[in-house]
């Protein structure tokens, strides 16, 4: 007898929705929960302000996350498997007959 392979998927299916998600809340500046809710404004007047300019307080703080990313991801371009285990995947597998 086979069996249908749907309870299975809709048990993994299911399983997906109970996962944990991170702390939003801990992220929260001070005041936010109180504060007003925005005013609604037509489009046009949003298009015909001036661009938001980034502070040089904000430039420097990408500027420091951007070398630390660069310098994670110079990190993780050596090699993954050491020299010493790849000579030895390199000579297989010897059967003990």
């Amino acid at each position: 007898m086979r069996h249908s392979p749907l309870p299975i998927l809709l048990l993994c299916a299911a399983l997906t929705g109970c996962t944990q998600f991170p702390e939003l809340d801990a992220t929260e500046t001070p005041g936010v929960a109180t504060a007003p809710y925005p005013s609604l404004v037509p489009l046009e007047t949003l298009l015909a302000a001036p661009a938001p300019r980034a502070t040089p307080e904000m430039r420097a703080g990408v500027e420091g996350r951007v070398a630390g990313l660069r310098a994670r991801a110079a990190r993780l371009q050596g090699a993954i498997i050491p020299a010493s285990v790849r000579a030895r995947m390199r000579r297989g597998v010897q059967w003990p007959y």
